[in-house]
């Protein structure tokens, strides 16, 4: 009996070693798929992708006279090429997009400007008008901060991921994960500046908003009343995206 009981207690013994060799791997399988997520879909970059965006543009000038103008964007990758100069994933791959302009859909589409995109140390770099800026950072964290302008000499400008993985909607189409990247959001007796751009998961930018106003201090009677001196309103609306 004393044999039985000893092969009983060593095969429970075995069973159990199993077991919880079983749920650890479980665990580990758990811990693997919960690490974050790098992000680097919020921009797909591939040639040929595209972009339609509606715009809605008002500018005010010191005159007291303000314009206001709605047209469309078209952005394309056009290129990719490779620089050996930049530390990028892929190696020094580079994307060239042609950004063309229109005032409505009966227009024809009118060339407009040339920026490029590319992915270096783990940053989204978008160059314009030979500025460059790091409008994304992977992985992407909720309330993670950076400088958007550490590739260029403008000045330190801090950008923060908000609400990743949460929908938004754009001209009534709904985006399932998003996120939002605050570049500015700053407001005082004589001055607004709100940027913010948000990126959809697969797609990419759509959304973009600019407020950068002057408000009028010149007499105390003016301040604070937001009386608009001169600056701008903008929003950018994706329309529509895919490939040609």
């Amino acid at each position: 009996m004393s044999c039985l009981f000893a092969f009983r207690k060593l095969l429970s013994g075995l069973l159990s070693f199993f077991a919880l060799a079983f749920v650890g791997s479980l665990n580990a399988c758990q811990t693997a798929t919960e690490l974050p997520d790098s992000g680097y879909g919020y921009q797909p970059l591939e040639k040929a992708n595209f972009w339609i965006y509606e715009v809605t543009e008002q500018r005010f000038a010191l005159n007291g006279t303000s314009t206001t103008q709605t047209y469309q964007w078209r952005e394309t990758i056009v290129q990719v090429y490779t620089d050996s100069t930049v530390r990028s994933l892929p190696e020094g791959r580079v994307y060239r997009l042609e950004r063309y302009r229109r005032a409505s859909d009966s227009q024809p589409w009118q060339p407009d400007s040339v920026s490029s995109l590319r992915i270096t140390d783990n940053q989204l770099i978008k160059n314009e008008n030979n500025i460059s800026y790091a409008k994304l950072v992977f992985p992407v964290v909720d309330q993670f901060q950076w400088n958007g302008n550490a590739y260029n000499a403008i000045g330190e400008d801090l950008y923060q991921f908000r609400n990743p993985g949460k929908p938004f909607t754009v001209l009534n189409q709904p985006f399932a994960e998003t996120v939002t990247v605050v570049q500015q959001n700053d407001s005082t007796l004589v001055s607004q500046d709100k940027r913010l751009e948000i990126y959809a998961r697969q797609v990419g930018l759509i959304y973009k908003e600019k407020v950068q106003l002057q408000f009028c201090s010149s007499t105390p009677s003016c301040v604070g009343k937001a009386q608009i001196d001169f600056g701008i309103r903008q929003s950018i609306r994706l329309r529509s995206y895919g490939r040609e």
